[in-house]
């Protein structure tokens, strides 16, 4: 999907994510996104265009490496891309390019 306005600054309340491929063209500060739930072998990528940091939240009840949904998301840099690995129905992994 293109065209993403990041939103909110809580798991419960950033821009929801449904695509595979996804480009943040919009980002106010401290907003953010939230990935859906995981399953073992998705990807979700995420491309930041916007103009501040996009923190990307795990679903509820999901984690992004260590981060859970109530304890802050996972920061993709103005500029940045990074891929969210599903190893089973709770877990995302993110590979973050330089």
């Amino acid at each position: 999907v293109d065209s993403i306005t990041a939103a909110g600054t809580t798991n419960a309340d950033a821009t929801g994510l449904s695509a595979a491929i996804n480009r943040v063209t919009t980002a106010a500060l401290s907003t953010g996104v939230r990935l859906m739930a995981p399953e073992a072998g998705s990807q979700v990528v995420v491309i930041n265009s916007g103009a501040n940091a996009v923190l990307v939240y795990p679903s509820t009840g999901a984690s992004i490496n260590a981060l859970t949904a109530t304890t802050g998301g996972f920061s993709v840099a103005a500029g940045g891309r990074a891929l969210f690995v599903g190893t089973g129905s709770a877990n995302w992994f993110a590979v973050l390019s330089a």
